[in-house]
């Protein structure tokens, strides 16, 4: 029996996929539409969703694609520091320098990619809401530990320790965007460590 062989696509999946990942971090999901990908790319949305199934799809895609190159320097400093105090400090100052990086789009694709969404997009917003609330509960694990452990007060609060942190890390994303400097973000760091116990 005679095994039919697909047509071979006509561009580089791995590009596109940076590409995409860079669209809907400088733009957001909603407004990038399948026909900005595929202008862009250089392909039909036939192609495209050959190649990725979905512009969700394709989105998740590329959100893990940040999470495993530009945007994992934040979680990674938080969790190679020895404590949580120190973790939240080395995460801030990341993002401080992350955010503003003239490389790529500035921000956090993850805060930012869904600030507003309309009805069609709820997944979208589900998805991504997930994943800054896991990183939420890591700082908060991580606060718990160390007021177990007696490296915080016992009368720590690590839900709303962890959820401050996590506002001003997202409120330094929007800052980035809004044109702020490394120093400025910096300096937000050093205000939000005054904050801890």
């Amino acid at each position: 029996m005679v095994t039919r062989r697909g047509r071979p696509r006509s561009f580089d999946r791995d590009r596109a996929l940076s590409t995409a990942t860079e669209m809907f971090w400088r733009y957001g999901y909603e407004p990038t539409s399948i026909n900005d990908l595929t202008q862009e790319l250089g392909i039909t949305p036939p192609s495209l969703y050959t190649a990725f199934g979905s512009k969700f799809a394709l989105f998740t895609e590329a959100v893990e694609r940040y999470r495993a190159t530009a945007g994992a320097g934040v979680m990674e400093a938080f969790r190679a520091a020895p404590s949580a105090r120190a973790g939240v400090e080395a995460m801030l100052r990341t993002a401080a320098t992350d955010y503003t990086d003239p490389a790529h789009p500035r921000g956090c694709l993850i805060i930012s990619a869904a600030t507003t969404c309309g009805p069609r997009s709820q997944d979208v917003e589900r998805y991504l809401r997930g994943l800054r609330n896991v990183n939420v509960e890591t700082v908060c694990e991580r606060i718990r530990t160390d007021v177990e452990n007696g490296l915080l007060p016992e009368d720590t609060d690590p839900g709303a320790l962890a959820s401050y942190c996590a506002a001003v890390l997202q409120g330094m994303s929007q800052r980035a965007r809004d044109g702020a400097s490394r120093g400025e973000l910096e300096h937000t760091a050093d205000l939000a460590m005054r904050a801890w116990p």
